[in-house]
């Protein structure tokens, strides 16, 4: 599984809800087998610079290319970029990628790379 994420600042505060709502075609996009578009807490103690996220899970490469490739993501874009001061995206293999994981994650990254028990 693929996870996207991607981070916007906006240029002026008052455009934040325009973005979201900009963004928010990106939901109808079928490739995708999760996406959310949400305003961020801004709860950091360190830094609080980024306004909105963009998070998603796609089955495999091919799925997270045909999203970007969508006449709607297309649409977003043009709503979105006169709106935002940066975007930053990120994507990984959850299956590939992923080094370290969580304490549900531990146990089967432990299974996975770890000595065989019992012997």
């Amino acid at each position: 599984m693929i996870r996207h994420i991607v981070f916007f600042t906006a240029k002026d505060d008052s455009g934040i809800g325009q973005i979201v709502e900009g963004l928010s075609v990106l939901t109808s996009i079928p490739h995708a087998r999760r996406l959310e578009i949400a305003y961020n807490r801004k709860s950091d103690q360190l830094g609080n610079e980024i306004d909105v996220v963009v998070y998603g899970e796609f089955d495999s490469e091919t799925e997270l290319a045909a999203y970007k490739t969508h006449d709607l993501y297309r649409q977003a874009i043009r709503r979105v970029r006169p709106l935002r001061e940066l975007r930053f995206a990120a994507d990984y293999d959850l299956s590939v990628d992923v080094h370290f994981a969580g304490t549900a994650g531990v146990s089967q990254v432990a299974r996975r790379s770890g000595p065989a028990r019992g012997g």
